[in-house]
């Protein structure tokens, strides 16, 4: 179904496909014998070189190894914005790359689904199934990605983060009634390490309305850098205004937090109302 979207020509995975061209081209080989040596068929490489299939992450590493001199990664970097691009917006790869595996504490505001990195893939399966024009392999390509965001959960050096929730979070159905269950245990589950806090947020915060964010705090004496969403184009910066701004709403939105003990408790509530 994918392989029947009609590519950007500006897209990555437009270029990923001219530049296999131009280099096969100049290299005076056939699609057949570039497909031998990446391991698929005439017609999958026609489907990328066409910019109509997406490109593997063996894919990408053979034609570096085919194509590339001096270790080049071009194929292999070209991907990640490919994947960035099913995974999330381009320009949220500078937090998922630069900002989120170093921070040290990172505080969020969700007012309409439960934050990323506490999602379960169910649950992010059905959220992000909803994407404009999204094809069976670029969903899944999206929620590995969400999924492999958590594991900066589960290192050694983890960071504390805090996760705000709306209240209307508990009982807005996300699939099934067991995906609820499940990412209702997840949440209950999560919540007992000592590294993460997670409070639920009185609806009637007017503070919270204009959207989600998160903020990291890095080390090093690195400025705060704030990720802050909208219906149109998202944003990653450092910027003092902006960040002095967003925390100051973060801390209007958390005096309107119920205590962590009350919270989980409405959780668990929330879990057992699914049936």
């Amino acid at each position: 179904m994918s392989d029947e979207i009609p590519p950007d020509p500006g897209s990555p995975r437009a270029r990923f496909g001219a530049e296999m061209r131009r280099l096969r081209e100049a290299a005076q080989l056939s699609q057949s014998a570039v497909g031998r040596r990446l391991g698929c068929t005439q017609t999958q490489i026609s489907r990328l070189e066409s910019a109509t299939r997406t490109p593997s992450k063996s894919d990408a590493e053979r034609l570096d190894a085919l194509f590339g001199t001096d270790g080049s990664t071009y194929f292999v970097d070209l991907r990640e914005y490919i994947v960035a691009r099913h995974g999330g917006p381009v320009w949220f790869m500078s937090w998922t790359k630069e900002v989120e595996p170093f921070a040290i504490t990172m505080r969020s505001w969700d007012p309409l689904l439960v934050p990323g990195l506490l999602q379960v893939e169910s649950y992010a399966r059905h959220v992000l199934s909803y994407s404009v024009r999204i094809a069976p392999d670029e969903l899944e390509e999206r929620v590995q990605a969400r999924m492999q965001r958590r594991e900066v959960l589960d290192k050694e050096d983890s960071p504390l983060f805090t996760a705000l929730i709306d209240e209307g979070v508990l009982h807005r159905r996300v699939g099934s009634i067991e995906v609820m269950r499940e990412q209702f245990d997840h949440l209950l589950e999560m919540a007992k390490r000592p590294t993460i806090s997670i409070q639920v947020v009185d609806p009637q915060c007017i503070a919270g309305m204009s959207g989600a964010f998160m903020i990291a705090e890095l080390p090093g004496g690195q400025p705060d850098t704030i990720h802050a969403d909208s219906s149109v184009q998202g944003q990653v910066t450092t910027e003092y205004e902006f960040v002095v701004s967003v925390k100051s709403q973060y801390e209007a939105i958390r005096r309107w937090a119920y205590p962590e003990h009350m919270s989980l408790k409405m959780i668990e509530e929330a879990r057992q109302g699914w049936t």
